[in-house]
């Protein structure tokens, strides 16, 4: 089994220990980075992201593997920024307005971030200009809203409204969810995807930044 398997085994299990120390030896082998990224890190949280999608694993594990992830990928974000490797979209990320609910948020950012997203999370309560001018601040192609609470799903359709004010809704799309969100509630507010599970949310928001 070569060193790159290794990494995505072991970050399957959640292993960090091991994942930082093979990374750190696949660095010190001189294995490219972005290698190192793709068919290491990536790809074992891609397995992750795929079992999760068929229950065949649960949030604890997905949560272990992303820890696993990021002692990895911290050693690398200096290499890669050298190597002038950036990521393939950046996407701003929070709970809206008035909820403080963040786990569905934490994993749809973790996924994302697996699939090699630049993630900007802005945590919860978040007002619909922040998401706005974060995603004018810092090039986002994708604002991601979250809603645990149906008297908070509103906020929603203010977070569409004020892009289109700010005269960026051509550029950017906005993807809701949450528990009570649906694909119908998505259409009326004029957003642009509705996903019902994180993973689902991650390959939408690659293909997205891609086209």
């Amino acid at each position: 089994m070569g060193i790159l398997d290794e990494i995505s085994e072991n970050l399957q299990k959640g292993k960090s220990k091991a994942v930082k120390t093979l990374v750190q030896q696949a660095i010190d082998q001189g294995v490219p980075v972005q290698q190192i990224l793709d068919q290491g890190l990536l790809s074992g949280m891609s397995v992750i992201g795929e079992k999760f999608k068929k229950n065949e694993v649960f949030v604890p594990e997905v949560l272990v593997a992303a820890r696993a992830m990021n002692m990895g990928a911290q050693l690398l974000k200096p290499l890669l920024a050298q190597a002038g490797v950036s990521a393939t979209g950046r996407v701003c990320i929070g709970t809206v307005k008035g909820d403080l609910h963040d786990i569905g948020k934490n994993l749809v950012k973790m996924m994302m971030e697996g699939k090699g997203l630049e993630v900007i999370d802005l945590g919860t309560d978040v007002a619909p200009e922040t998401f706005v001018e974060t995603a004018q601040r810092e090039n986002c192609q994708i604002i991601c809203c979250s809603a645990l609470l149906t008297t908070t799903m509103g906020v929603m359709e203010e977070v569409v409204q004020r892009a289109q004010e700010a005269g960026i809704r051509d550029q950017v799309k906005i993807m809701v969810g949450g528990a009570p969100v649906t694909e119908a509630f998505c259409q009326k507010i004029g957003a642009d995807k509705y996903t019902s599970d994180a993973a689902s949310a991650a390959d939408w928001a690659v293909e997205a930044c891609s086209a």
